[in-house]
């Protein structure tokens, strides 16, 4: 007997994939780094983690890679980012034309929270978590300047948007990749069950 397992690939371009990955083997969840086009064959679910949003987003342009993310995500794909991932999944992005994958109805606004000397940590309430908080890592973070009445907020800090889901698609601020409670991870894996 056959026993189908979801394979949930990570965006490995650059930023925190490896630690997405360490985080999704603790869930027992196969995984796959996808640094390209052919990298997304068999995967049922995609992370596209923190780093650089622009030279990401460059990097989707080429050769139609963000186009067959978007296919696939219109066919049913889940997709979870996180920091410059929520900037990618975003339609619109604050005083930026940079390229996105334009998956999610929200306008963000990029580095909202400062400069990477500006980074910190807080405990949150999360919505999908049955309110209870969450420990959230804040680098050079985005935040979401208005949702579209499809977004459900799923978290706020400081009366500013972190946190959020728009059907398949789920985008957070903070990176849970760099914290032991797993989740958010475990959250967006029964999104792809």
């Amino acid at each position: 007997m056959v026993i189908l397992t979801k394979k949930i690939g990570v965006l490995a371009i650059q930023g925190a994939f490896r630690e997405h990955r360490k985080c999704l083997d603790k869930l027992g969840v196969e995984t796959r780094e996808v640094r390209s086009k052919e990298d997304l064959k068999g995967i049922q679910g995609l992370i596209i983690p923190g780093g650089e949003s622009t030279a990401i987003g460059k990097q989707l342009e080429m050769d139609g890679f963000g186009e067959q993310i978007r296919e696939m995500a219109q066919q049913g794909m889940p997709i979870f980012g996180t920091c410059a991932g929520m900037i990618l999944l975003s339609k619109k992005i604050d005083q930026s034309n940079q390229y996105s994958l334009a998956l999610m109805d929200t306008l963000v606004k990029r580095n909202a929270f400062g400069r990477q000397v500006a980074s910190f940590e807080a405990d949150i309430p999360v919505k999908a978590l049955g309110g209870e908080n969450f420990r959230a890592v804040f680098i050079r973070a985005p935040y979401v300047l208005e949702a579209g009445e499809d977004v459900d907020i799923l978290a706020q800090y400081d009366d500013k948007i972190v946190f959020v889901q728009q059907g398949q698609f789920l985008a957070s601020a903070f990176h849970p990749e760099l914290t032991d409670d797993l989740r958010v991870h475990e959250y967006f894996v029964k999104m792809v069950d």
